[in-house]
């Protein structure tokens, strides 16, 4: 027995000297600490992370998203729409046998929801334009329950954004990011107000960039969106797409599902389009676009398109055809160049093309790389607007008519039941005056193009440019009135 016991004791004096020693070539290594990592956006797991070991913020790996969201979710308001229309009230026996005439009011026909992004400390608020077109009435709510009445500064359909302001300061914003720095794998936050429920933050990662969809149908179109599978449902759009940590990259949009709500992807606006575009609107009153003055070749650059074509480039963009005296003809580009970078940025798609055009103004100068007969060579393109110079467009500018014109005002489209047109507030000498046009004439039809806005008139104009077009209006009285007019210079 006392043998047994001896054994016993010197088993436990030897393992004690096993630790010091294991403790003494350890040295000073950091004890082990409980830590989480997120797994996806609905799971966590528990890891083992030394203490001095820095967690990484973005990209794919660990991230803790809570102080994204905190700092996003009061900079993203509520938006609330209505627009009104008109109520029979009228008795019809009476009015029928007594000739009274008959009554109506105005009340709220369709009201609608979205989200808005707060860019400004002074109430700038971006949003989607399909969430506030035709409306009468804004409303934003924000996080803390405060409610304003907001105002339109402007709209841009092709890129489907819109800019609000409500008369407020010292509100919470969301500074911008880079989008173009936004990298495939990228832990995101969707903020928004899905289905009237408000403050919802769901997470996801980058899964697409340049993506193109068709759904905006305008001839403007500009369509170059961030594709997430971070859940976006209807009431989600104008809302805000942020990175980890809570910079905003891109203004939610769209989804793509068979049933209307969420089932796997949505699209979002990059910040550096709608950062471009709110600049724009604030400044401007209407968006600079810029042109290269290029046609494309209908499809993506392939191995199977370059053989068609002749080329040894299997990817950028096919320069089909150069405008004369545009931006590219003037800066060298030739027929059959392949463009591969715009001031170092590598494209290969046509949404890629379309989304670094769409940060610049006209007369900006822009670096493109394009391939020529196997070299590259990187020429300095001087951008244009659409109408082939590199001046700013005027909010109000209206090419050769001499005419100032607006959009019409709820009171004017309820009074002629229209649904588009514009209305001449301010008229000069020049060919819309000669013909017989004044202030109060609104403008329906350049030709057999329907006129919703100055931009439209505008291009219509352009379209037709040499050319005589028949000028459809209606008078100040309400008669349907038709003008020939000679555009030849």
């Amino acid at each position: 027995m006392r043998k047994s016991f001896l054994n016993l004791g010197l088993g436990v004096v030897g393992g004690c000297l096993a630790f010091v020693a294991i403790d003494a070539i350890r040295g000073e290594s950091a004890a082990p600490v409980s830590q989480l990592e997120i797994a996806s956006p609905a799971a966590v797991r528990p890891v083992s992370l030394a203490s001095n070991t820095a967690l990484p913020v973005g990209g794919a790996g660990s991230v803790d998203l809570r102080e994204a969201a905190k700092k996003t979710v009061p900079a993203v308001v509520h938006v609330k729409t209505v627009q009104m229309g008109r109520e029979y009230i009228g008795n019809p026996l009476l009015e029928f046998f007594y000739g009274y005439a008959p009554r109506t009011r105005e009340t709220p026909q369709k009201m609608g929801i979205g989200s808005g992004v707060i860019v400004s400390e002074d109430g700038y608020i971006i949003t989607n334009n399909h969430v506030i077109d035709k409306s009468d009435k804004i409303t934003v709510t924000l996080d803390n329950k405060t409610e304003y009445e907001a105002k339109v500064i402007g709209t841009d359909p092709s890129t489907d954004i819109a800019l609000l302001k409500v008369e407020a300061n010292g509100l919470p914003y969301l500074e911008y990011a880079n989008s173009d720095d936004v990298e495939l794998g990228e832990w995101v936050l969707a903020v928004g107000n899905p289905y009237n429920l408000t403050s919802t933050v769901t997470a996801g990662i980058i899964s697409a960039k340049a993506r193109e969809l068709g759904i905006n149908r305008s001839q403007m179109s500009l369509e170059s969106f961030l594709q997430t599978d971070a859940a976006v449902n209807p009431g989600n759009s104008g809302g805000a797409l942020v990175n980890a940590k809570g910079e905003l990259i891109g203004i939610n949009t769209a989804i793509e599902s068979p049933t209307g709500s969420y089932s796997g992807y949505s699209f979002a606006v990059p910040s550096n389009i709608a950062r471009k575009i709110v600049g724009d609107l604030k400044e401007f009153g209407t968006v600079q676009r810029a042109m290269m003055g290029i046609s494309m070749w209908r499809d993506e650059l392939t191995p199977a398109v370059a053989k068609e074509l002749g080329t040894d480039e299997v990817s950028g963009i096919y320069v089909y055809e150069v405008i004369p005296n545009g931006a590219a003809a003037k800066a060298g580009i030739k027929k059959g160049d392949v463009i591969k970078r715009i001031n170092g940025i590598e494209i290969k798609t046509r949404p890629e093309f379309q989304g670094q055009l769409a940060k610049y103004h006209p007369g900006a100068t822009i670096s493109v790389t394009v391939s020529r007969g196997g070299k590259l060579k990187d020429l300095d393109v001087v951008l244009q607007n659409t109408y082939g110079d590199v001046a700013l467009v005027d909010k109000n500018y209206t090419g050769i008519l001499g005419a100032t014109v607006e959009p019409l005002s709820r009171e004017d489209r309820y009074r002629y039941r229209l649904n588009g047109g514009v209305k001449i507030i301010d008229i000069k000498n020049g060919p819309f005056k000669a013909i017989g046009l004044d202030e109060g004439y609104i403008i329906v039809k350049i030709n057999n193009t329907v006129i919703y806005d100055k931009d439209d008139l505008v291009r219509a104009l352009k379209a037709a440019e040499n050319e005589g077009v028949l000028v459809t209006t209606i008078s100040p009285r309400g008669r349907v009135e038709y003008y020939a007019l000679s555009l030849q210079n």
